[in-house]
């Protein structure tokens, strides 16, 4: 069976980092933060080898932000799901990420806010809860365990308050009608392939490969529980204290994620290609072309963080048990930079829903 993480361990460390972090907003630290206000020498960029980071794996691999952040040199780091980039945030050792709902959330939250600040979307759609043969309905997985990416990741959290809503108990701490078992994406699709996982609720492209390979079936499309299908499954976030002190940088980085979001808009085509192609170099293996062709059709790449569905997704996570109270998001976003490139360009702005600058 996959390994549940020691949750008291990784509270602990967690609530360390965001000391540490919360620390240098107050006090100014790590490199970036040491020298005099400007553009940084250095970005470091988090992200994920996954279709639903399309606009991070093209933005890098065509060069969309190495050529608008000019002198500053980009540097990047892969993550397999967002609380351990949160981790890599809270310890200084990231000044941005692409970085789901559930993770952006939580870091807000427990550092009162001061953390960090959504200035983009990335993605909407992209994930789904596919589950082994013989599974057909909800009440089918009473008593069986189904697997998240990662203890309070945005599919953990969407799994969780979804199986609360058709009344099936399940805990952060184990247990219930459902077990939930973080658990790695690569493992979760040798194990539901051996039978021993009843299903998984993952991002693209591993509900594809799902599908695909293991020989699964979609129970829940996420899109399907959202009005319109819209919802935001990846932003683009950046440490606070740097955006206040290299403005100019987060600008540069704006510039080439807009950028590299009308690319894959205007050449959806050639975009699906350079994502497989930037999984291949990402992971050593790329994806077939029947994953990738699905996995593509389910999200949209777009700069709009789609800012009316945070609150849901907040509200989500006290339901799924993964917090406690509601959250207070007021203040979360900052897209008065992204909207000032959007207008300069003609395009539709993005809208904080009252959650932020605009």
């Amino acid at each position: 069976m996959p390994a549940r993480p020691s949750t008291l361990r990784r509270v602990l460390t967690t609530l360390i980092a965001i000391g540490a972090l919360v620390l240098a907003a107050a006090c100014g630290s790590a490199t970036n933060a040491a020298g005099p206000p400007g553009p940084a020498s250095t970005l470091r960029l988090g992200y994920f080898a996954n279709v639903t980071h399309a606009a991070a794996i093209i933005g890098v691999n065509r060069g969309f932000l190495a050529k608008e952040l000019g002198t500053t040199k980009l540097e990047t780091q892969i993550f397999d799901a967002g609380p351990a980039a949160v981790e890599a945030l809270f310890g200084g050792s990231l000044d941005a990420a692409y970085l789901g709902p559930s993770p952006a959330i939580n870091a807000f939250a427990r550092s009162d806010g001061k953390a960090i600040r959504i200035i983009a979307g990335a993605t909407s759609g992209g994930a789904q809860l596919v589950v082994r043969q013989g599974i057909n309905t909800v009440a089918d997985l009473r008593g069986t365990t189904v697997a998240s990416p990662e203890l309070g990741n945005t599919q953990d959290v969407a799994l969780r308050a979804w199986l609360s809503s058709q009344g099936l108990r399940n805990s952060v701490q184990g247990g219930g009608d459902v077990t939930i078992a973080p658990t790695k994406n690569a493992d979760t699709l040798q194990l539901i392939r051996s039978g021993k996982l009843a299903g998984a609720w993952v991002p693209e492209p591993w509900a594809s490969r799902l599908v695909l390979e293991a020989g699964g079936k979609v129970l829940v499309n996420e899109r399907d529980l959202w009005p319109g299908g819209q919802f935001v499954t990846t932003h683009l976030i950046v440490r606070t204290d740097f955006l206040q002190r290299h403005p100019q940088t987060v600008e540069a980085l704006l510039r080439g994620h807009v950028d590299t979001v009308q690319w894959a808009t205007q050449h959806p085509a050639e975009a699906k290609t350079a994502v497989n192609d930037g999984i291949n170099a990402l992971t050593g293996k790329p994806l077939r072309a029947d994953v990738a062709d699905r996995a593509w059709q389910d999200l949209t790449v777009t700069y709009d963080p789609i800012a009316t569905s945070l609150q849901r997704n907040a509200a989500n996570a006290v339901a799924a048990g993964v917090t406690t109270k509601q959250v207070d998001l007021h203040g979360i976003y900052e897209l008065s930079i992204l909207n000032r490139i959007l207008t300069q360009r003609g395009l539709p702005t993005a809208s904080a829903s009252g959650l932020g600058k605009d």
